[in-house]
């Protein structure tokens, strides 16, 4: 059954990537009106999101910045979806790395660097970052459930230079590559739910307590691997730049938890410097402590 739902679908997924740019657009407002108005996806977990993150203080804003969310919402997953029809040179002038040399001062080092990211902008497009820094792009991912989606995508992934490792191989994968003195720039996307344990790190994310992630933290000081954070900015529709900010060239000489601390205060800047192109459909906050 899901090998069949690929077949059927796979049509109109390389019918979008071979779209010129001013067409994915317009495809993209008119998918706009069907997923806002229409089929309303996750319209309840969108407006509870911005909601509590108290980003809109009237009704009227509210909405507002819902509408805007969705429209670029659109545009993300028809930005994917194009990842595949792209070439080096499109690519690279669309996705652009401000401040490139912050990397390459870790390669010259012999470092390989954890890089910190949210779901913000076009984060499926930093998987082009190769093409712009002397290491070697890796993402920690989890597979999807149907093989040949999972198969597509980790091929359209990889298209422009980047590998993906299984978050359950990656402590042997990345052993791997600093016994043969692999440089890589492994992307973690920060801002996930961590699964509910009782010993999981709480901090506030918009004055609310949430469970956090904090394996990139971790995997920094067991492999004493220098921690970024990429922080992507939409400049137009389908252009983007990201600036590299450092987070901790030696993670073990920080307390426990302040790399994460501040990897999220970046994250909060930068989500309320745009709120509508961060991932509001993500339930974010669904963990979270009740206030006494």
């Amino acid at each position: 059954m899901n090998r069949l739902v690929f077949i059927l679908l796979y049509p109109f997924l390389f019918f979008i990537s071979s779209l010129p740019f001013w067409a994915i657009f317009l495809f993209s407002d008119v998918a706009y009106v069907l997923v806002y108005y229409i089929i309303g996806y996750r319209k309840k977990v969108v407006r509870k999101n911005i909601q509590l993150a108290g980003l809109a203080t009237t009704p009227q804003k509210q909405v507002a910045l819902e509408k805007k969310f969705y429209k670029y919402l659109c545009d993300l997953f028809l930005e994917a979806i194009k990842v595949n029809g792209m070439s080096k040179k499109d690519m690279m002038r669309r996705f652009t790395i401000k401040n490139p040399e912050v990397l390459e001062k870790f390669a010259a080092e012999g470092k390989s660097v954890f890089m910190l990211i949210g779901h913000y902008g076009n984060f499926e497009w930093m998987l082009s970052i190769g093409y712009h820094v002397p290491h070697i792009p890796y993402a920690i991912y989890a597979p999807l459930e149907n093989k040949s989606f999972d198969n597509y995508f980790k091929r359209v992934r990889s298209k422009h230079g980047s590998y993906l490792i299984s978050r359950k191989r990656f402590a042997k994968e990345f052993t791997k590559m600093q016994h043969t003195n692999t440089l890589g720039l492994i992307g973690f996307a920060g801002d996930q739910s961590p699964q509910k344990k009782a010993k999981n790190y709480y901090r506030t994310f918009f004055g609310h307590e949430v469970p956090v992630f904090t394996g990139a933290e971790r995997l920094g000081k067991e492999f004493d691997v220098p921690v970024v954070m990429g922080k992507i900015k939409r400049l137009k529709r389908g252009y983007y730049e990201t600036s590299i900010a450092v987070l901790a060239e030696n993670p073990n000489s920080l307390p426990d938890y302040q790399i994460t601390d501040t990897y999220y205060e970046e994250l909060e800047k930068q989500i309320k410097e745009d709120p509508s192109v961060y991932f509001w459909t993500h339930n974010r906050f669904k963990l979270m402590r009740q206030k006494s």
